[in-house]
């Protein structure tokens, strides 16, 4: 039998913070051993309790602050220390952005040892109330006699019991515990385990994922709730393709670009972008790195619902839009017929996969490609845009790892060159670094 691993102690341990990891943690040494401390921030003192010990590094909890950095502030979510929806509430929003334009500087150095030749002024928007997509989880819990909403406590399995959240949009973050009460008069309350939120310009929607069938008064008590709470409420027995309206019949979401007068629909499961000022910021700035006229033809991979590809259409002669998803192609193109913009073309295609023998691919000189691949990065397709020798390249991204994975192969191996970064600030108080990216292609003797 192997031996039993020691209890951890419960006693706090005294410990100096050094260092920020990119995920918000406060880094410490202790007997030559990294510790990773959540909520602690650099230069402080503190008091902390191990939570697990790892043979590489351990991890623990804040206890008490001992010295507090001058960074520090008070968080102002009541659930902060218990909620993994956030994990820097503790540090000035200021402070944030500038750790995370550190994190994409520090990334494109070490990973993709590429430097860019200018970093743009970070992009800020609202702080609280911003969130308008989430998957909150929900559970009954016997023990406390009542329904969880929301998200995990940090480091864990279980559901926070929150009674707000400062993040999500109002509609939803000042309504948890209406939610909570709704959930536990239905006779399936145990049997609900997520409530998909997604909110548009003028209306908010409220999927139920459900594991057992509602009863016409559980519906009923719904239709109540959409009512009087001026939500939309859908219903989702399986898949999402079982997502069905609730009330009211036929809800609609959509957002406005208003910048350039565009109507996007969207799905309550679709992807948006959650911070709807910080999205009407980025799309002059893609446009400007593009920096294309009436005479050009542009790329766009990932186009999913085409939030940035009706923008750009409306600059450029065309944009030819490839997406992996044909539902999100669908829809796309119910967009531009709504916005009388004809002047893009659609595809189907996994951008995963080899795309050089596909029409749209070899029929086409493009003179600048946009792209907003997901976490995984877009490593599959930068050689093909290398080889198609595209003049400009612009690239929004959710990960500063395979941003600089990326930008270290354009240019490092295919004569690229990284003429500006910056960061924006999609998800404050979350450890999200979300970035952009304009490579242009070095001219010959140069």
């Amino acid at each position: 039998m192997g031996r039993r691993k020691k209890p951890l102690s419960r006693e706090p341990q005294l410990a100096t913070i050094t260092d920020l990891t990119h995920e918000g943690k406060g880094v410490a040494h202790i007997e030559g051993k990294t510790v990773f401390i959540s909520q602690g921030l650099p230069d402080e003192e503190v008091e902390f309790i191990y939570t697990r010990k790892r043979r590489q590094y351990d991890e623990g909890n804040l206890h008490q602050v001992l010295r507090p950095s001058s960074q520090r502030i008070e968080a102002k979510c009541r659930h902060f220390s218990i909620c993994g929806g956030c994990s820097l509430q503790h540090l000035s929003s200021a402070n944030q952005i500038n750790q995370k334009q550190k994190i994409l500087l520090d990334n494109l150095q070490r990973i993709g040892h590429v430097t860019a030749q200018a970093v743009r002024a970070p992009l800020s928007g609202p702080q609280w109330g911003y969130r308008r997509k989430a998957r909150l989880g929900v559970k009954y819990v016997e023990k406390k006699a009542k329904v969880l909403i929301g998200f995990r406590e940090k480091g864990s399995r279980y559901l926070a019991d929150l009674l707000s959240c400062e993040v999500l949009h109002p509609s939803v973050g000042q309504r948890l515990t209406e939610l909570s009460e709704l959930v536990h008069s239905l006779s399936c309350y145990q049997a609900i385990p997520q409530i998909e939120v997604a909110v548009g310009d003028s209306s908010t929607a409220l999927v139920f994922r459900h594991l057992e069938a509602l009863t016409d008064a559980d519906k009923q008590k719904l239709i109540d709730f959409a009512k009087n709470n001026k939500v939309d409420i859908y219903l989702q027995s399986g898949g999402p393709d079982t997502i069905t309206p609730l009330w009211p019949d036929s809800p609609e979401l959509y957002y406005i670009i208003k910048e350039y007068n565009i109507k996007n629909n969207f799905l309550p499961t679709d992807f948006v972008q959650v911070n709807a000022e910080i999205n009407e910021k980025i799309i002059p700035q893609v446009i400007e790195g593009l920096d294309c006229n009436k005479d050009d033809h542009v790329l766009e991979l990932f186009c999913g619902l085409g939030n940035f590809t009706l923008p750009i259409a409306k600059q450029v002669a065309s944009v030819t839009a490839i997406e992996g998803e044909a539902s999100l192609i669908e829809r796309a193109k119910i967009n531009a017929e709504i916005n009388n913009i004809t002047n893009v073309s659609y595809h189907v295609a996994n951008l995963m996969d080899d795309v050089k023998s596909l029409s749209w691919w070899n029929s086409e000189t493009y003179s600048a490609v946009f792209l907003d691949p997901p976490r995984s990065g877009a490593e599959q397709v930068i050689p093909l845009i290398a080889a198609k020798k595209i003049p400009r390249i612009v690239y929004v991204s959710c990960n500063p790892a395979t941003l600089a994975r990326d930008a270290g192969l354009l240019v490092n191996e295919f004569g690229y060159t990284l003429d500006e970064v910056g960061v924006m600030d999609m998800f404050p108080h979350t450890a999200h670094v979300e970035s952009i990216a304009i490579f242009s292609l070095k001219k010959k003797g140069k």
